[in-house]
């Protein structure tokens, strides 16, 4: 079961969010939250998985990065919404994985990459997604992406997904 540990105002130039910061017994997952989202319905909510590549070093080998910005955009318009980060660098499968997937990646896709390299195609748990929308007491979301497959993971986690937008981006 997820912890809430700490929060605190975090100023970006998207807007002034909620930082919330959890931990299940093994990883940090944070909460991002801009505006009310208690009780609601319809809230703008994006799921994102850690990318070193994207987010530390500035690659532009995938579209994490943009990812990311481009959600915060649509919650800043909305006025409301919640970003999920989740420690789960490689698609659940961790650093090595994705280095060691690189070879395959351009000709066979990233999922396929990572099960040629020899590791699980998507390691991602999304339990600790679903556990920080309980405890933020959302309702329903508007998952912020391009995957239907994660919208159907989230709902085997008992989150009420009802539809998936798009996020505009290049790469």
């Amino acid at each position: 079961m997820i912890k809430r540990l700490a929060s605190r105002e975090l100023r970006t130039k998207f807007g002034t969010f909620i930082e919330i910061l959890y931990y299940d017994g093994q990883k940090e997952s944070i909460g991002i939250v801009m505006g009310d989202v208690s009780d609601g319905d319809n809230v703008l909510c994006r799921v994102h998985s850690h990318c070193i590549g994207a987010h530390v070093f500035s690659s532009i080998e995938c579209t994490c990065r943009e990812e990311m910005e481009a959600a915060q955009t649509e919650i800043q318009n909305e006025g409301r919404g919640v970003i999920i980060w989740l420690d789960q660098e490689g698609k659940g499968n961790g650093h090595l994985a994705l280095i060691q997937s690189i070879p395959f990646k351009k000709e066979f896709g990233q999922a396929k990459a990572y099960a040629m390299a020899g590791y699980k195609a998507d390691a991602r748990s999304y339990t600790p997604a679903a556990q920080i929308l309980a405890d933020l007491k959302v309702r329903s979301i508007i998952l912020l992406g391009n995957s239907e497959g994660k919208a159907d993971e989230l709902r085997k986690e008992s989150v009420n997904v009802l539809g998936v937008r798009a996020l505009a981006v290049s790469g």
